[in-house]
């Protein structure tokens, strides 16, 4: 028995589960800790540069949504192929992910060639607002390339087992955009004050620089999985099979883009500072989840080998114990939130109308945490079982199909300050979704 197999049939769960999810649930906080300071750099510069990136994030979170999911479609496939023993072919699918990943980026910068400012316009009437975000998604979308590159490489070296290089990647991005950021915004060392558009560059030099040294490790380390466009031949089947496992991860990442998107459009009419607080609310929020979230995507293939293995007190020790993980980070979550509202809204030089919508905002949220950890685990857990549809349905259930008609209805009847109460019910209606089907896909499997 291999080493991987005998850790996934021998380690303890509780150890198991944690062995796994660390590095996922460490480069996804790396992920939203640098869109935390991103917010909080930005926010020095005004109110309405925050609610600008807050506009531009939509656009943005699309574009990581659609590179992630072509990743992970990568991923599964290249280390499926590679494991066979037929690394020539390994080599192809990446080859062709990469060609692709970069023809979708080149679409998305010439459509931020040509309407950055049709959008932005058509997100705001304050003329400056819009001016700023058009500064900032233009930048972002037009030089996306890095971001598309970063993320495929980052998968291969994850698919040969080099997953520590693709977390080097990661902090190299992380890290190079976090000094970059006061530097080009706020003019350090002799150069020029750039405000929003210096965090446009830094973003983006960010992703370049981790592309870079993902791209770089494939090369240097990667004997397994070799990129090659001299010999690139697109196979359909390959295709195919990407886009198979990759499309539910792009909708359903994409679901975050979606729902920003839709409540922007409800609360700018009304409140500029609303829009302004939903983005921090939004990057804070990702925070408590990232760990969850990679918990998991940890709790999946365990579960799915566990499966195999035809261990039911292995399946049920899985599902427990993930779920108690991902229920103590939420707890920490909600206490953050309620116990320091005002501390963390002060992180982005909120002004008083921000403080007056936030602080209760944040605190009426934070109780649906709970509710959250079990529908992200419970997701998880039944794709290890086969059925990845209860992972789909969930998230669009909390945050499209109940949530937004919900905000929309509240805001219209009974004002701003009743809006964030839909997010009860939206977390409520998927928990409840997923529990039973949670409960119907282990009766199935007789666990």
């Amino acid at each position: 028995m291999s080493s991987r197999k005998a850790k996934m049939a021998e380690m303890p769960v509780p150890q198991l589960v944690l062995d796994m999810g660390f590095p996922l649930m460490f480069s996804l906080l790396i992920q939203s800790l640098y869109n935390i300071v991103d917010g909080i750099f930005v926010s020095r510069v005004s109110e309405k540069a925050l609610t600008a990136t807050s506009l531009a994030f939509p656009v943005q979170h699309l574009m990581i949504a659609v590179s992630v999911g072509l990743a992970v479609g990568l991923n599964a496939v290249m280390a499926r192929t590679s494991g066979s023993g037929d690394r020539k072919k390994a080599g192809n699918i990446a080859t062709e992910g990469m060609a692709i990943a970069l023809g979708i980026s080149f679409v998305f910068a010439v459509l931020g060639l040509l309407f950055a400012g049709v959008i932005s316009a058509g997100m705001t009437d304050d003329a400056e607002t819009a001016r700023m975000t058009a500064s900032y998604m233009g930048i972002c979308v037009i030089f996306s390339q890095g971001i598309f590159a970063e993320k495929v490489a980052q998968r291969t070296l994850t698919a040969a087992g080099l997953s520590r290089w693709s977390v080097y990647s990661q902090l190299t991005a992380a890290v190079s955009n976090i000094i970059l950021d006061p530097i080009l915004i706020f003019g350090l060392f002799g150069l020029p004050a750039l405000g929003i558009t210096g965090a446009a560059i830094a973003t983006v030099a960010g992703q370049w620089l981790g592309a870079v040294i993902a791209v770089w490790a494939n090369y240097r380390f990667n004997t397994q999985i070799r990129f090659s466009f001299r010999d690139l031949q697109f196979n359909r089947d390959d295709l195919r099979s990407v886009l198979r496992i990759g499309m539910p991860t792009m909708i359903t990442q994409s679901l975050g883009s979606l729902m920003t998107a839709l409540i922007n459009g409800i609360l700018m009419p009304v409140s500029a500072s609303a829009v302004a607080f939903f983005g921090v609310y939004y990057k804070l929020q990702n925070f408590v989840y990232m760990p969850v979230n990679g918990l998991g995507q940890a709790v999946l293939p365990i579960t799915a080998f566990t499966l195999g293995a035809g261990n039911k007190q292995r399946l049920r020790e899985v599902w427990h114990w993930g779920l108690r993980y991902a229920l103590c980070f939420c707890a920490a979550g909600v206490l953050l939130f309620e116990l320091l509202p005002g501390q963390l809204l002060s992180l982005f030089n909120a002004g008083e109308e921000m403080y007056r919508i936030g602080i209760p905002a944040l605190r009426i949220i934070a109780l649906t945490f709970p509710f959250a950890a079990y529908t992200y685990i419970s997701g998880y857990y039944c794709s290890g079982l086969g059925n990845a549809m209860v992972n789909m349905t969930g998230g669009m259930l909390r945050q499209v199909i109940v949530l937004v008609p919900l905000v929309w209805i509240l805001m219209k009847m009974l004002g701003i300050g009743s809006v964030w109460y839909a997010f009860w019910i939206a977390e409520i209606s998927a928990f409840l979704f997923c529990y039973f089907r949670v409960r119907r896909e282990k009766s199935k499997h007789g666990i």
